[in-house]
């Protein structure tokens, strides 16, 4: 099995890259193979709305958002870690998070999703929020924890300090393997659902 990591963080051995190692010993442990990608300390464009990936193949900018998706419809589960910026999460992770979700039309379904937010203080829990969407737009299942999956700390290093978040993030991490266990034989006993073609409506009227 094997788990995608993105990190939000510009800072190569910050309290981001400290999390995700608490999750990345667990995975080892278990003999899950780890992907972890950098985004934080890249250049990643927002999506302008050009259709592109729908008549091709990937989006139309060349970075790293195609590779990446190569990199996730491999993988069984995907987390994401992000810095608090302003109350929100990073700007560079939702633009690459809406791109790599928009322009890859792989089935995402049953592949599980956690989320991480790190803060000095304050605004964990809407950027964790805002995180989440991408799963439960794409009918992934969310790995769980404890508490709210926050971590704290403003320096580098001093989330080794927040004893609670890092136990959250070994939680995480082995209910993030028993779910992709447990789907994983699931889908070769019983197959996926069965789904249906979206359907579009909006909430527009005509004028009288």
């Amino acid at each position: 099995m094997k788990v995608l990591i993105i990190n939000g963080s510009p800072r190569l051995n910050g309290n981001s890259s400290i999390l995700i190692n608490e999750m990345k010993a667990i995975f080892s442990k278990e003999n899950v193979e780890v992907d972890v990608y950098q985004v934080g300390n890249k250049t990643i464009r927002g999506c302008m709305a050009c259709g592109y990936c729908y008549e091709h193949e990937g989006c139309v900018f060349k970075d790293d958002v195609n590779d990446l998706a190569k990199r996730f419809e491999a993988s069984d589960g995907l987390v994401v870690v992000s810095p608090v910026y302003y109350g929100s999460a990073n700007g560079t992770i939702i633009s690459l998070l809406d791109r790599l979700f928009y322009s890859s039309h792989f089935d995402k379904r049953f592949k599980v999703g956690a989320a991480f937010a790190i803060a000095r203080r304050s605004g964990t829990t809407a950027t964790f929020d805002e995180l989440n969407k991408y799963f439960t737009i794409n009918q992934m299942p969310i790995a769980s924890g404890r508490y709210w999956n926050n971590g704290y700390g403003r320096e580098q290093g001093q989330i080794s300090q927040d004893e609670e978040g890092l136990q959250n993030a070994r939680i995480v991490a082995r209910n993030m393997v028993f779910l992709m266990r447990a789907i994983k034989d699931a889908k070769e006993k019983y197959g996926l659902p069965e789904t249906e073609q979206i359907t579009f409506t909006h909430f527009i009227k005509k004028e009288a």
